[in-house]
């Protein structure tokens, strides 16, 4: 895809969520969820899973634009919906259009396109964050149906999610390979969702329990290959660490803007904020180091792009862009004063909605880890 092609994706967009977001999107985060009908709305403006192939209702377009919607949500300071955007369009949409069958595709993709079905992704239990191989939710054989008992914590669209992939244990004390995935419709008997979880940040995000008690699963249910659950998995991680990153760099230049037009009006001292130095060096610090990284960012993305993307490299440019997110979005806060501790203005929603992204999608620590072992072998 060129670029005037994708700066006209851009550009719609944005007007699109100036139109149906900005005006709601305050109330939005007080009431810590956004209302169901805005999925259909940006479903129906071509919003949603662009890069699905067109007889699933797609654009057909390149991953690129995909990427692109997470940079303008992000950037637009819309944190939380934007990671419930990222599950939908940039985790689950590819998951099915990869691994699964054409009855799958065809049951799931235009409705996720449209927005009639939202997605959620339930990995994380209460014992098994970043160590997927703890997970405990199983799911047993029984004839020609699978029957699926556990939990799930902190999954992104729980309360909105029409189909939710699931990782159970499919070969008990197997760990990982032992794994596999699911693809449960949220209107069967025995899924439950749990309260609404209440975050420090990422409010309008609904992130929900979920509960698994004896739910009877077609075996047309089974998304991929029975026990090859991690290596889907592994090989879905580098894209949806991709789309953090896009999070990131988008995140820390909205911050920016923001604190550019704070500095040039705000006085102290009978001057403006922008004339003292350790402002201009701070900015020109912040500037510095989201180029650094959306130069990273925009490299992994041509090369996921060509399939060249590595699992390390995945690794790194997920890590270097949220410790910088969250670095340099506290070096914006700063000179704001007080007014940015204040839930008045914006830059404390960029900071607060940011902790969470050094967590989710593998924390930087178990990047780091990754990393490591790229180099050492083990």
């Amino acid at each position: 895809m060129d670029k005037e092609e994708l700066t006209l994706f851009r550009d719609m967009a944005r007007r699109a969520f100036e139109q149906e977001i900005e005006p709601h999107f305050e109330q939005w985060e007080a009431e810590h969820i956004v209302p169901r009908e805005l999925w259909n709305t940006l479903g129906a403006a071509g919003l949603l899973c662009p890069d699905m192939p067109e007889e699933y209702g797609g654009a057909g377009t390149s991953p690129q634009v995909c990427f692109a919607m997470i940079e303008e949500l992000s950037r637009m300071g819309y944190g939380g919906f934007c990671s419930g955007y990222g599950i939908h369009s940039n985790i689950v949409a590819p998951y099915i259009q990869h691994f699964g069958t054409e009855e799958q595709k065809q049951q799931w993709l235009p409705k996720m396109v449209t927005g009639e079905a939202v997605g959620a992704l339930a990995m994380t239990e209460p014992g098994a964050g970043s160590d997927v191989q703890g997970i405990r939710t199983n799911a047993v054989a029984d004839g020609d149906e699978w029957i699926l008992n556990g939990s799930k914590i902190f999954i992104t669209n729980g309360i909105h999610a029409d189909v939710v992939i699931v990782a159970a244990i499919t070969d008990p004390g197997k760990g990982a390979k032992g794994t596999s995935l699911f693809l449960v419709d949220a209107t069967l008997p025995g899924f439950e969702r749990g309260k609404k979880i209440e975050k420090i940040g990422q409010h309008s995000s609904d992130t929900a329990e979920l509960f698994f008690q004896d739910v009877r699963l077609p075996t047309s249910a089974l998304l991929g290959e029975v026990n090859k659950g991690f290596v889907i998995m592994m090989t879905e991680l580098p894209r949806e660490r991709l789309g953090i990153a896009a999070q990131a760099v988008a995140a820390a230049e909205g911050a920016l803007e923001l604190t550019i037009d704070y500095v040039k009006e705000r006085k102290a001292f009978g001057q403006t904020v922008a004339s003292f130095q350790n402002t201009r060096f701070s900015l020109a610090d912040v500037k510095t180091d989201i180029t650094l990284n959306r130069a990273f960012y925009e490299k992994c993305a041509d090369e996921y792009a060509t399939g060249d993307l590595t699992a390390d490299n995945a690794a790194m440019l997920k890590y270097a862009t949220t410790e910088m997110q969250c670095k340099t979005i506290d070096q914006c806060l700063q000179l704001f004063g007080g007014y940015g501790y204040t839930a008045e203005y914006p830059i404390s929603r960029f900071y607060t909605d940011a902790r969470i992204q050094r967590i989710y999608g593998g924390t930087s620590e178990i990047m780091r880890e990754l990393v490591a072992r790229s180099m050492l072998g083990r």
